[in-house]
This record gives C-alpha cells, structure tokens and sequence, in this order.
C-alpha cells in the first residue's frame, strides 16, 4: 500500500448504512437501488480503469428507509450546498449523512442475471484508500457528487509523528496486543501467519484501521475510528478495541468448553443452521422462503379455524419458522399447515331459495321411472325447505347397477344447488382410508372425507358414499365401522380425522350412500341409514329410457347426430329384448354405441372436401348432378363455427344411416337370448325354473335333478352356498317323508333311495350361488324327476319351504317378477304372504303375468304341472 495516496477533488458519493468502510479495509456490497446501480454503472462498470468512489456512512440509522431514495443532507452539518438546499425544500423526509468519508477502489465488479421486472444487481468489492472531509455536496443525474478533501497526512507529518515518545509507545502496546490476539486466532484458524506479514510490513496507522475494520463493533464505535484523524487518538483506540476483542475471544472459549460436551448432535445441527441463516440474510437469499411463510401465515388467519385449532396451527407454524427446508419434517409440518389452511372451516355453497317444482322437473327430465324413489327425495328437499338445519336421514339407495343410484345423488346436490363429491368404497379396507393416518407415519395423509372437503372448499356438499356395501376389513382396522361416527348426526360434530388431530364439524354435509345389496352392511352402520331400493326396468321403461337419454347421448359422445344416424324404437326393442338380461340400462347403452361405432366409421369414410378447394373439386354426385350442361351451381358460404360438427354436417350424406335387423346382428352378433329358451331347457322330467335375486337384479335359475344307480347319497353341484345346500337336503327330506302320499313309491318302499343316488345340479357353475329361496323349486325339480312328468315350461316360482311344507316368503319380488317377465314367462308361483309387495311392480308386468299364490308345498305342485296334481286327492295331509 502507497505512503500517499493522490485523489480527485471531486468523487461520485455512495451512502453506505451499519457499516463503516475504514482505510486498508475491503468490503463487499449488494448495490439493488436505483440510486446505487445507476452510480456503478456511469462510475465503475462503464470505464474500462477502475474508478474511485467515496463511502459516506449515514449518521442516523433510523433513516436508512429513506437514504438510497432521498437526495437531501443534514441541515447541521458543515457540508452546504445550492444543489443540495434546492433538494432538501423538495423533501419531507431527512437523511443525515456523515460529512467524513472513504475513498475506495473498485477490486471486484458482478453483476446480476436482470429479472423480468427489469431489476438488476451489482455485486462490487471495494477497498478503502484514505480519509477525506465533504466541501461541498451536490447531485449530479440520479446519484450524489462532493467535492473533497484528504485529511491523511504528508511524508513530512508522519515522518515527526514517528519520531514523537508517546506514538512508539502507543504502537508497542497495539503491536503486543496484536501478537496475543494473533496467538490465540492461529489455534481456530491459519491466517495467522499472514497476519504477521501484515504487522511487519504495514504502518501502525494504517494497522490501526485495519485491525478494527475485522472486528463487529457498534456503529457509533466505527464513526470514531473514521473520526480519529490523529494517528495517536487513532493508534490509543484501535489498542483499546483489540484488547476488548481478545477479551471476549477469551471468555467465549471459556463457555464453549463448559457446553461442548454437553451440546448433542440435533443442537449443533440447530447453531449451524442459524449460522447458515444468518449468512443467507446476509447474502438476500432466503426472501423467498419468508415470502412464502409469510402468506402461508395470511392463508391460515383467513381460514376461520376454531379457536383450539388456530391455537395448534400457530404453534406449529413457529416450529416450522425454526427449521430449514433442508430438514427431515419440514414438508410434513408445511404440508400439514397447508391443509389446515385449504380446509372449508366456515366456508358454505350460498344458499338459494329451494323450488320443489324445479326440483321435480329435473329428477323427471334426469330419471325415467323411479316413481316411489323420486317422490321420497322430494320429500326429503321439502322437509330441508321447511328446516334447513334438520338432521335429515342419511338416504341409500340399494340396487343393481345401472339403475341411476349414482345419478339419483347428483340430481339431489343440483336441486339444492350445492357442490357434488363422491367418495368411492369399494374395495377399502383399511380403517386410515375413512380417518385418515397419524402423523407419525411416514407418508401420512388425510382421510377420504377430509380430502374430498379440501377439493370442493365448502364444509356443506352432498356427499356420496359410493358401494357402501364393498368395504371390508382387516388387520388395519373396519372401515365400515369408522363410518359409524360419519354418520352419526350426534357425533359427526367433532369428527376426528387421525392426520387432522382436531375435530371437524360434518353435520353440514348432506350424506348419500348406495350400494348393490343391504345384507353385507353391518346392522349398526345399516342403522344409520333409510334403505331405499330401487328395483330393476321393465321392457317398457328401458325402450324409453333408450329413447330419451341414452341415445341422444351415444350420438353425441360419437360425434354424431339423427342427421346421421337414426335408430327405430323396433330395433331398440331387439336389442333388449334378444342382447340384454339386465336390471339396469349400461349394456344396453354399450350396446347403442357399437352401433354408434359402426355408423362413425361409414360417415368417416365418405369423401369430406376441403372448403379451399375449388368447386371442381367436388365429387359428391348431388354436386354432379348439378354441374352437367355447364348448369349454374349456387355458392353457399359456410360459417367456420367452434363445433367442427359444423363444417361436417354440411358435407353430410344425402340421407341418414337407419340401423335395421340385419344391422344389428352384422354388428351385435347373432341374437345372445330369445323367448324359447325356457321351453327348450324344460323339456325332460326333473328339471324346474327358479327366480332369483342377485347383485345384479332378478335372475331366471333353472333346477336339474337326476338319478342313477348308487347308495342313496345326494350330490349338488353348481357352486352353491352353505344355505342353500342346507334347502336341498330339506327338500330332500320333504320328497322322501311324503313319497307315498304323492304315488312316488309304494306304501310298503321304506327307501325312496334305496339302491340310487341322486345329483342336483344349478347350471353357470362359474356364478356363486346362495339363498333362502330356491326350496319350492328343488322340491318341484325331485318330484318332477321321480315321477317322471315335465314341469310347465312357461312357469317360474320362488319361496323357502319349512321341513313340514309351509311355504315362506322371500324377498326381491319385484327384481325375480321383472326378470321372468325379461324371460317371458307367463306364470310365477309366489308364497302367499308375498302379495303385499305385488303393489311395487309396475301394473304393465302383471298385465302380461299370472301370479299364483301358494300357502304349502302342495300348492305350489298343484300349480307346476299340466292338469295340477292328480295325486293331490290322496294326499294325507
């Protein structure tokens, strides 16, 4: 470093705030300013020389808000000048520059990638030169500029300086204070060799400023240091603040000895992370993540959280303030502050004025049929009309698929106009599915519930309960019956969902369940809930289901329109008749799109032409027609709509696709069923027609029985459950006990089985079969095989049957009605006290049907055969 160093009598002025530059000193600064950049780039980065520049420190620190945007100085200070006074008129607010400064040298320039708002930061690197005191201040362009003047001293000053008794005794006793506290760095660090260069080679004055310059001291203590012109004023207060430092180097390796052994592995992870901290606050790189806690922190006041649970989130978002992203439960605490801040606390659908009319009107345009079903859940709308806050049932609608249970639930959230969520079941077993999953856990998350609320933000939605029936349960606990507490009016208050830890309130939510069958449901959660069944369609009401709803929706999922294809009520009503068996409409509907599929791939095919084609270009022969003899074509111009259907239509074929029969069965296949299939499996001894009640609505099930030559055994096949395995040995039981009495033996056969098994076998061996209802049908099917006469092919029946031949009702008569009916079959025996449920099926089935009522097994026989029972006169009982 030069004795002397020569300046300018005018520098470009920097304002540098809670830091003072010293002589010898070099520092690096973040220049992000307006003021400030415009300064480096007109002084330091356009020149090709590194420029000189003056650091002026801000006396008043409570105005460093205002100290890069103002232009004004302190009023007090000797510094004045026009430029200045006109700017300091122009101002309300005062910043107090120092009016002694440093001259630094530009070591070091960056500067920063431009943002898109335009902003841009120089990182610069300075080196203090020496001292000098503000003539005058002025303003030139956007920045500040001072005429000034050196206040360090000349060779011939520093030359008696020297040679005066008091400076070498201040200079021994910095330099011996300066060895010690170099003694005790070169222990932690290993610069203390280069430190030494410095004490050798440098002067003390300069030393001086040097030393103090590495050291964190106050402000006020810095402004002194500039201040002390004197070198022995200058050299007594560099020795005092060197010895304060080793003092306190002293003291803290003291305290660190006494706590290094006690410091575990987690705290010193927590001091290097606020180191880290710190270092970032320096460097302005963690504004980011403030910015993100901090609107994490708005996000939750606006919530509107409970009072205990705002109580819990503020705690552990002061948990989450302490930690660095780096950390192991970071993204767990965020994740989980997030979804407190995302959950529908207060937050409703906005209520409108519920018009049952409309409400009517759309159920009907939505739903065909379901007459007793609509007119309950009008029902329940009318009584949320009159008390909206009424803990309503919990509605489920029981059925086979495809009968709109599903559709039935949407149509209730758009009647009260609120948000729709549908939680699936099927399947879960898993009690964390319903409650949720500790935080513990690794990978925890919310419930079904909790998240279905954070998707649709408001605490009042319809919620469907979709395939109630299809949870089960394991060791991880029964969803079924955490879903007691869901549906508990009395309960669901305070829901408690495991991840959540804090109750939630569900009584708003509006709870709709369905499922395929009620047996599977526990008794308890089934308790809960008002059954609502809902049967399968008729012929009838398919043919118009088809005709209102399902295919306009085909064509439109296609692509399609009646322009294109058009398909006659008669050939719907093959395709019900002869392709489906079902309760609801879906095969049905996939059946219509593959006729849809086949109509989609002739329109495509047809020559579509370009509208930049010429009129040349056109093949169609509309268009041939009409161009022969040089005949005049008029030119009609085509919209270009949103709907490229728009475009298509008008090159449409002359006229539209009309599916017939011989359409639908080059598409469908060959007809899967026709109306004689009963009388062409009926046509041997020991075969009857059953009607059963499945998952999948009422089913025809036919009855084989045979005999053969063995030891009196019964063999059944078919898959067949524990029940009704049980109904066939009673059948059994029933046929031997009464064998004479029915002329099926002799009076004096004691064996009905001597020498000879017999085998029942259910056909569809593939199909799980169980059920207290096939006991009338294997008794007819035995006493049809040992006395060797046919059943009627054109009777079905169902009904359990005691060991003593009463006959007992079942249930599903309206879905085993509706199947014969589908099988066409014209006569059903029911068991007598099964007429009350005759009032749910549709008047137009039983038109077609004659339904016989039987008390005991005898009538049933009387009934299954052609001319009845011709033993019945000489039966007993």
């Amino acid at each position: 470093m030069a004795d002397t160093v020569e300046l300018p009598s005018r520098l470009a002025i920097l304002p540098f705030r809670n830091k003072v530059l010293l002589p010898g000193a070099i520092i690096r600064i973040r220049c992000t300013s307006p003021t400030s950049v415009k300064l480096v780039e007109q002084e330091l980065w356009q020149r090709e020389e590194k420029g000189l520049i003056g650091i002026l420190p801000v006396r008043d620190a409570a105005a460093e808000t205002k100290l890069l945007g103002s232009d004004s100085i302190d009023p007090n200070s000797k510094v004045q000048g026009s430029s200045s006074d006109s700017q300091t008129k122009n101002q309300n607010d005062v910043v107090h520059w120092h009016n002694r400064g440093v001259a630094a040298r530009a070591l070091h320039l960056s500067r920063g990638v431009e943002k898109p708002s335009g902003r841009v930061t120089y990182i610069v690197v300075l080196e203090g030169l020496c001292r000098f005191s503000v003539e005058e201040l002025s303003t030139r362009g956007t920045y500040h500029t001072a005429k000034i003047s050196s206040l360090e001293m000349t060779m011939t000053e520093m030359e008696q300086v020297e040679h005066d008794p008091d400076f070498i005794m201040l200079s021994r006793q910095f330099k011996a204070t300066a060895v010690e506290l170099i003694s005790v760095l070169e222990q932690k660090q290993s610069t203390g060799g280069r430190t030494k260069v410095l004490l050798e080679t440098v002067p003390v004055h300069k030393l001086a400023d040097i030393f103090v310059a590495s050291f964190e001291i106050s402000f006020e203590e810095q402004l002194s240091m500039l201040d002390s012109v004197d070198a022995k004023e200058r050299l007594s207060k560099a020795t005092e603040l060197v010895d304060r430092h080793l003092q306190s180097i002293r003291v803290a390796e003291k305290i660190t000895q006494k706590v290094e052994g006690q410091l575990s592995k987690s705290q010193k992870e927590f001091l290097l992370r606020q180191q880290m901290k710190a270092i970032k606050e320096e460097l302005g790189d963690n504004d980011d993540e403030e910015d993100d806690l901090a609107a994490l922190e708005r996000k939750m006041q606006s919530a509107g959280m409970p009072q205990s649970t705002w109580k819990l989130a503020l705690r552990e978002l002061r948990r989450l303030k302490k930690m660095q992203p780096q950390q192991p439960g970071y993204s767990s605490s965020r994740a989980y502050l997030e979804l407190l801040s995302d959950l529908p606390w207060q937050k409703t659908s906005e209520e409108h004025e519920l018009d049952l009319r409309a409400a009517k009107e759309r159920l009907d345009n939505d739903h065909y049929g379901l007459v007793k079903v609509k007119q309950r859940i009008i029902e329940y709308l009318a009584v949320r009309k009159l008390k909206p806050d009424a803990r309503g049932p919990v509605l489920c609608f029981v059925g086979p698929p495809g009968v709109g249970k599903t559709s039935l639930a949407s149509s209730i959230a758009a009647a009260l106009d609120r948000k729709f969520v549908r939680i699936s079941l099927g399947g879960v077993k898993d009690e964390a599915d319903i409650r949720g999953h500790r935080r513990t856990y690794i990978g925890s998350m919310p419930g079904r519930l909790i998240d279905g609320l954070k998707k649709v933000a408001v605490c009042n939605p319809v919620m469907l309960l979709d395939e109630i029936d299809k949870t089960g349960s394991d060791v991880r606990g029964d969803p079924a019956s955490a879903l007691l507490e869901v549906l508990d009016p009395e309960q669901n208050k305070t829901f408690n969902d495991h991840y959540l830890n804090v109750p939630f309130d569900l009584s708003k939510v509006i709870f709709v369940a369905t499922a395929n069958r009620a047996q599977p449901i526990p008794p308890p959660l089934l308790d809960r809930m008002e059954v609502i069944e809902l049967p399968g369609y008729t012929p009838e009401e398919k043919l118009k289901i088809a005709m209102r709803h399902l295919i306009p929706r085909v064509l439109d999922q296609h692509g399609l329109s009646s322009e294109f294809l058009q398909i006659p009520k008669a050939m719907v009503q093959l395709v019900i008749q002869r392709y489906t068996r079902e309760a609801g409409v879906r095969s049905l509907e996939r059946n219509l799109a593959a006729l849809a599929r086949a109509a989609a791939v002739r329109v495509a095919e047809q020559e579509v032409v370009p509208l930049s084609k010429g009129v040349e270009g056109l093949t169609t022969p509309l268009l041939e027609n009409r161009l022969v003899d040089s005949a005049e074509v008029e030119m009609e111009v085509i919209p270009m709509g949103v709907n490229n259907r728009d475009i298509s239509n008008t090159f449409r074929i002359t006229s539209p696709l009309v599916v017939d029969e011989a359409m639908v069965e080059k598409v469908l296949g060959p007809p899967k069923f026709d109306g004689r299939e009963t009388a062409e499996r009926v046509v041997t001894p020991g075969i009857s027609v059953g009607l059963v009640w499945t998952t999948f609505g009422g089913e025809v099930q036919f009855v084989e029985a045979s005999t053969m030559a063995g030891k009196g055994e019964l063999h059944l096949t078919g898959q067949l459950g524990d029940v009704i395995k049980e109904s066939a040995q009673i059948a059994l039981t029933w046929v031997r006990a009464r064998a004479a009495d029915l002329k099926l033996a002799a009076s004096d056969v004691i064996n009905l089985l001597e020498g000879r098994d017999i085998h029942i076998h259910f056909p569809a061996g593939a199909v799980p079969k169980d059920g207290p209802s096939a006991g009338v049908t294997l008794v007819t099917a035995l006493v049809s095989l040992l006395s060797q006469r046919k059943v009627r092919s054109d009777t079905a029946m169902t009904g359990e049957m005691t060991l003593r031949g009463l006959v007992l009702p079942v249930g599903g008569i309206k879905d085993k009605i509706l199947a014969a009916h589908r099988y066409g079959i014209k006569r059903v025996i029911l068991p007598e006290r099964n007429l009350k449920d005759l009032v749910e099926v549709p008047p137009s089935v039983l038109a077609n049907l004659e339904i016989l009522l039987a008390k005991r097994m005898e009538d049933v026989l009387e009934q299954a055969f052609d001319s009845g029972s011709p033993w019945r006169q000489h039966s007993k009982l």
